[in-house]
């Protein structure tokens, strides 16, 4: 493996119901099943990685509960550095209750909790650990200070930086965001910052062009069944999708990100990495959960196989 990742982002501990179908307001449903597991897209992101082999630290609090101490030793688990992982005193951990339908899509609540308390003084505390990072991984679900903080920090020292604008907002700064080296949205997320409609290819080009247009270099969409768009000043790649029978499609996106950052320091080939970004994410959705759902480098080399690369 080329090239140390870097996590900056959110924790959480997902409550996954599975429903038969949605409640409407003010209506009781009885539901078939619940789980209870690790997520928060800073690290589904760093995990992913990690699973494939990539050499990850993270950057990021867990509140001072009962999900605290179980939430380190996950991500210690896989491998991940967690010696950036502090505890807040009197602050809950993050949470995000789940709603899974049964086929497969999803609805998601996010409580950030201790996650709100990750500052630019935390990237400070990691910087020379930063510093050796080939790649930095950026989400929304931290103070929008403290990504932008980590862009900048990404650009004074060389180091690429990816932002996921997720969960996005339409307040997110243009000039803030400008020199992070990949913004990573979904379609309902570049539709949110362009403010322009996404509902076909055509549209998904124009808004990603919205976006290189105020400066941003390189618009990575993803687009579920549909694969992925790759859009920079001069042209825009589709990178075809791979069809799966889908289970959950919780955390695909993070599934996504953590393999194409993995693969993408391990030798910087753009097409390659988002080749296999792809796939890896399809892969994650043939199985229930977030992190738990993501395959090893073994698992993923045999799905590859099955599916003819």
């Amino acid at each position: 493996m080329t090239g140390r990742i870097a996590v900056i982002g959110s924790n959480m501990v997902d409550l996954v119901t599975y429903v038969a179908r949605m409640p409407v307001r003010g209506e009781t449903v009885e539901a078939p099943s619940f789980e209870m597991g690790h997520g928060g897209k800073g690290a589904n992101q760093a995990v992913a990685a990690a699973k494939l082999g990539a050499d990850v630290m993270m950057v990021t609090k867990v509140g001072d509960d009962m999900f605290a101490d179980n939430t380190i030793r996950n991500l210690a688990g896989f491998g991940v550095d967690t010696r950036h992982v502090v505890k807040v005193p009197g602050r809950s951990s993050g949470v995000a209750p789940i709603m899974v339908e049964p086929s497969g899509e999803n609805s998601i609540l996010i409580v950030k909790g201790a996650n709100a308390d990750l500052s630019p003084d935390d990237i400070d505390r990691a910087a020379d650990d930063l510093k050796g990072c080939a790649l930095i991984l950026l989400q929304l679900e931290i103070p929008v200070e403290t990504v932008y903080a980590a862009i900048e920090f990404g650009e004074r020292n060389g180091i690429p930086t990816l932002l996921n604008p997720a969960p996005a907002v339409t307040t997110l700064d243009p000039e803030k965001i400008r020199h992070a080296t990949f913004l990573v949205p979904n379609e309902t997320e570049l539709g949110i910052l362009s403010g322009l409609p996404v509902d076909t290819m055509a549209e998904v080009e124009v808004a990603a062009r919205s976006l290189i247009a105020k400066g941003i270099g390189t618009v990575i969409v993803t687009l579920g069944a549909r694969g992925a768009l790759l859009v920079t000043a001069d042209k825009a790649t589709t990178i075809a999708p791979i069809t799966v029978a889908p289970v959950d499609t919780t955390g695909a996106g993070d599934a996504f990100i953590g393999s194409f950052a993995r693969y993408f320091v391990d030798g910087g080939d753009l097409a390659a990495a988002l080749h296999k970004a792809v796939r890896y994410a399809a892969d994650s959705i043939t199985r229930r959960g977030t992190q738990r759902a993501y395959a090893t480098e073994a698992e993923f080399s045999a799905f590859l196989a099955r599916a003819g690369g």
